[in-house]
């Protein structure tokens, strides 16, 4: 039986995974090993909708004491400047794969020419604005949002309410690992110090000390189906900019430019393929298309994911199990539905698990990471807009082998919910819905195009005008950051009132 488990590694995935573990199954004896030469990685992130579930649903943190420490700004989707169409937006509630009740077909058969203000968030989106008003005036705050958050502040919420549960942290630099009957018997640290555990969580990040180093565990690369390798990072101070409700992604001559939105700070990023274009030239490019950017510096990254996420009695959880470009904000989503997995078999076995339970784990998380894969490299070999080396080099050889049986069913069928019966697997948070943005936001044909009648415009724009109108009376970032921090203020759930 798992009685003292060691998490290696304090970044938000190790926190995240501490955090939850400790506070769905208490009898644990949970520590941490921090290592004090690591510092946090100070960039801003984006998270999907599962983020406040996991947070506040599944973990019951105060929604009060989340935004007063993190201090997060809202994300209701991704603006891509990006593809024949120069730009669409992803929502977190499903435009394309939704039909409204007056009209015969799906949305997506109405977007051929004009994909835009489908649904509420795409609305609000093109305003610039973040939620609708209630009858008072506040901000009505569904529960199709994420955030932007800036990581090092995150973690440090993260830390104090890890303590707050009776998490141990122990500072020390990991020098190696003992192994024993049942896998990993402790992590040894470069004083000498032993830390003895049962059960052991790798979040250490590229290091992957204990899921890599001394396990072995084969890794699987994604360099057929993505091919940016280095990102330079950088930012500036937020001055008379708004702040915009939502991640954008700026295609680039050689990969996508990131831009994050803080309350204070703007966070850019270009991710890029090095073997397609040298440090010097991106650092230009990403300077001439944001000139007001400071300081930079260039992290790089391989893509691709641990072959099993579960060997013996160690379970790496983050980037030491795994990593991909943040395009769609999907590192934060694997750690918190991950995390949850594993809580949820280790309770279903009496915290003895068995090898076929570790199996299923194994197939499962697998499964996540290559339809990640799958689903990004969508994005590149789709779009059609810029005739650069890179770009055609994505139209050409983008590895997307899996999603075959997918794409032929579209060609032939368009935006209809049956193409969820091709998908390989289901295990993200993008669903169909999330497969139809891309292909029809980058305008991919298909051979059942609908001729829709004049009454079904009539209602199709009727119910677009309803949504710009309403959007239009919305409330910026701005104003709805005024009414959350205001000393009345009370949460009651994912709506909220003033």
């Amino acid at each position: 039986m798992i009685k003292d488990l060691l998490v290696v590694g304090a970044g938000s995935a190790g926190l995240m995974a501490a955090l939850a573990l400790k506070k769905k199954i208490p009898q644990l004896n949970v520590r941490i090993v921090r290592d004090p030469d690591i510092g946090v990685i100070g960039v801003g992130e984006g998270t999907t909708p599962n983020f406040p579930r996991f947070l506040f649903d599944y973990l019951g943190i105060s929604r009060k004491a989340f935004y007063d420490l993190a201090e997060p700004t809202w994300k209701l989707g991704i603006r891509f400047n990006w593809g024949p169409r120069g730009r669409f937006d992803y929502t977190f509630a499903p435009q394309l794969d939704s039909r409204w009740g007056d009209l015969p077909m799906p949305n997506g058969f109405y977007c051929e020419d004009e994909f835009s203000c489908v649904d509420a968030p795409a609305a609000l989106m093109r305003e610039d604005k973040v939620f609708h008003k209630q009858s008072n005036g506040c901000p009505d705050i569904q529960p199709w949002h994420a955030f932007h958050i800036e990581n090092e502040k995150f973690v440090a919420m993260l830390e104090k309410l890890t303590v707050q549960l009776g998490v141990e942290i122990i500072d020390g630099r990991v020098q190696g690992a003992e192994r024993g009957d049942a896998g990993v018997s402790a992590v040894v640290l470069d004083d000498g110090r032993r830390l003895e555990a049962d059960f052991f969580i790798d979040s250490s990040g590229f290091r992957a000390e204990l899921i890599g180093k001394l396990l072995e565990t084969p890794y699987m690369d994604f360099r057929k189906t993505l091919f940016c390798d280095r990102a330079v990072v950088g930012g500036w101070q937020r001055e008379e900019e708004e702040i915009l409700p939502y991640t954008t992604a700026d295609q680039m001559d050689s990969g996508w430019c990131w831009r994050i939105e803080h309350e204070h700070r703007i966070n850019r990023g270009y991710v890029y393929a090095s073997d397609m274009t040298s440090d010097d030239e991106a650092e230009r490019e990403f300077r001439e298309k944001n000139p007001k950017v400071g300081d930079t510096r260039v992290v790089k990254f391989n893509s691709g994911c641990h072959k099993k996420m579960w060997v013996e009695n160690v379970v790496s959880i983050g980037n030491s199990a795994g990593f991909v470009e943040p395009l769609e904000a999907t590192a934060l989503m694997i750690v918190c539905s991950h995390t949850q997995t594993l809580i949820d078999f280790l309770l279903h076995n009496r915290l003895e698990p068995t090898p076929s339970m570790r199996d299923l784990y194994n197939e499962l998380t697998h499964s996540t990471w290559l339809d990640i894969r799958d689903f990004l490299g969508l994005h590149y070999q789709l779009n059609t807009a810029l005739d650069t080396p890179y770009w055609r080099r994505c139209r050409e050889e983008t590895d997307l082998s899996d999603l075959r049986p997918l794409l032929e069913f579209y060609k032939e069928n368009g935006p209809t919910g049956f193409a969820r019966y091709r998908m390989r697997s289901s295990q993200n948070d993008f669903g169909i819905e999330g497969y139809f943005v891309m292909l029809v936001g980058q305008k991919v044909p298909h051979g059942n195009r609908h001729q829709p009648t004049d009454l079904e415009w009539q209602r199709w724009n009727a119910h677009r005008e309803d949504l710009i109108r309403k959007a239009k009376d919305g409330l910026t970032v701005k104003e709805a950051l005024a009414y959350v921090r205001h000393p009345q203020w009370q949460w009651h759930g994912d709506r909220a009132a003033g």
